[in-house]
């Protein structure tokens, strides 16, 4: 835990004078698109933020990260609450893709035909953003993350679709549902938990873990030591370990709040900035 902690302490030390630098020199000029883009599966359009680098116009491709808000919230929260996000987009050269879920858990719904959010992220709006801008198209080059509900969302669709993310990470996600058979209308999802535990379980993060193979896809997990969610995220860290899956799992202080999302997205930007390069040498 002491190596864990020094580790934070001097990762967060390095972000802090990259992003110090790109103040005083004055180079951060990101842009920010509202979009409307189109899901077949659900037959409407859906709104998302893209966040364009600086220097999107001198170079050809970029690498993308698809960032899932949490439940009650929209795909302008990110932008809103964690303005400094449009500051790793400059820094590291990514463009960031802040998605709508509504209340869907990023599920295809098997209570109601209309919700299908993961055919929606996984596929719909990844090929739309592959089509309208210069993004590196293949799984090498895409991570997905989110926190609460989203970081559920995250590594559920990512798990389930390693041919389009090589990267996933979650903050303070809710990677057990079954514990919360009564919040946050996962019933409306799936149906009650006493008549559809296969539902609830099938639909759980931490009971993919099968689907996992060592070094297939690099995972980040991050969540405070006060937050709701943390033994459930614990509980995914240990199986991990017993199944040897390699991952980065960070606890520090917190709760289940924006101030610690505010400091975690650093976190979490970082990875997989470090992921693209290392696949592109």
């Amino acid at each position: 835990m002491d190596f864990l902690l020094k580790k934070n302490a001097y990762v967060f030390k390095a972000l802090f004078v990259l992003y110090l630098s790109s103040i005083l020199i004055n180079v951060s000029a990101a842009k920010v698109d509202t979009v409307n883009t189109f899901s077949k599966a659900m037959n409407k359009n859906i709104k998302a933020v893209v966040i364009l680098p600086d220097n999107y116009g001198k170079q050809e491709r970029f690498s993308t990260v698809y960032l899932l808000h949490g439940y009650g919230g929209d795909y302008a929260d990110f932008i809103q609450k964690i303005p400094a996000i449009k500051d790793f987009a400059d820094l590291y050269h990514l463009i960031i893709v802040c998605a709508d879920g509504s209340s869907s858990w990023y599920l295809d719904s098997p209570e109601d035909a209309k919700w299908k959010y993961e055919t929606y992220v996984a596929k719909e709006l990844v090929n739309w953003m592959d089509q309208h801008y210069r993004t590196i198209a293949n799984n090498n080059n895409r991570a997905i993350t989110g926190l609460s509900m989203g970081g559920h969302g995250a590594l559920s669709i990512a798990i389930k679709h390693q041919d389009v993310f090589c990267a996933a990470g979650s903050m303070s996600g809710g990677l057990d549902l079954r514990p919360f058979p009564a919040n946050w209308e996962i019933s409306k999802r799936l149906g009650p938990m006493e008549k559809f535990p296969e539902r609830w379980k099938d639909n759980s993060v931490i009971e993919l873990t099968p689907l996992l193979s060592t070094h297939q896809l690099a995972l980040i997990i991050d969540c405070g030591k006060d937050d709701f969610f943390y033994q459930v995220n614990k509980a995914f860290h240990e199986k991990l370990l017993y199944n040897n899956i390699p991952h980065d799992f960070i606890v520090r202080p917190g709760a289940h709040n924006w101030s610690y999302w505010s400091n975690a997205i650093a976190y979490q930007l970082l990875f997989f900035n470090s992921f693209f390069n290392a696949k592109s040498i």
